[in-house]
């Protein structure tokens, strides 16, 4: 009985998840994956500076590096990357399912980051960073139009990649639903929105709180506005000017701590 498309199609998808690698590079990027047991790694390349640097995280790794020529850096790298002579081939991280990461415990109320096409590797790694600081559970992104986990979101990270959940979802507004159906309250954030982030929660701030931010330009899909429990803005002195969206994240989360 031959197969149906969509089963071949999901086949192929599984596949190519798990043959899937991303080369990490950055002497900080490298030695934070090194030093991190969840991440499977593959091989590591590194120039005898780079090597002495993080010596410590490779023999904590147990891996065998292979050493390279720093004029002739052997890595297929982007040309115009950083890597300080230090790159990394790894698995993506496993995270588990949505409700793993918005129903596991930390401190303080609940807060889940998701991200509607933001598909810039600086943006997501800088977002990354304030999520962690601010202890989101986790950062959610769609697994098309977002931003896929690369050596340059890693870099931009600066480590938080291997530490702060970074999950990709089918669909951005099933998963708004399905965190809403766990408590959540749901917060899209718009410039155009009437009410600020500070006086939607009043009263709430007990409560899960999902913050969701668009791409710089088209914000949020309508859809996502749609699904959204409200719609809100951050606060400004003046009606000119905006934040990156980066930045919107971490003045985001501060506005909404629990």
């Amino acid at each position: 009985m031959k197969k149906p498309r969509w089963v071949i199609e999901k086949e192929q998808a599984r596949r190519a998840a798990a043959a899937e690698t991303v080369w990490l590079f950055g002497l900080h990027a490298v030695r934070d994956a090194l030093e991190n047991p969840r991440r499977e790694k593959l091989r590591l390349i590194v120039t005898r500076n780079a090597a002495d640097k993080l010596s410590e995280a490779i023999a904590a790794s147990g891996m065998t590096p292979e050493m390279a020529d720093p004029r002739k850096f052997t890595a297929p790298l982007d040309p115009g990357s950083v890597h300080q002579g230090a790159a990394l081939e790894v698995k993506p991280l496993d995270w588990g399912t949505l409700a793993d990461l918005a129903l596991r415990d930390g401190p303080g109320a609940p807060r889940l980051v998701m991200l509607d096409r933001v598909t810039d590797p600086h943006n997501v790694g800088a977002i990354l960073r304030s999520a962690e600081v601010f202890g989101a559970r986790a950062v959610i992104a769609p697994r098309h139009h977002a931003a896929p986990e690369t050596g340059a979101l890693a870099k931009t990270a600066s480590g938080a990649l291997e530490r702060q959940p970074y999950l990709r979802v089918r669909n951005l507004a099933e998963a708004i639903i399905e965190v809403q159906a766990m408590g959540y309250v749901v917060l899209g954030l718009a410039g155009e929105a009437e009410a600020s982030i500070e006086s939607v929660l009043e009263g709430r701030r007990d409560r899960p709180v999902a913050l969701v931010l668009g791409a710089e330009g088209p914000g949020l899909r309508p859809r996502t506005r749609e699904v959204a429990d409200a719609l809100v803005r951050i606060d400004a002195a003046s009606g000119f000017g905006s934040l990156n969206v980066s930045n919107a994240a971490a003045v985001a989360l501060y506005a909404a701590r629990g």
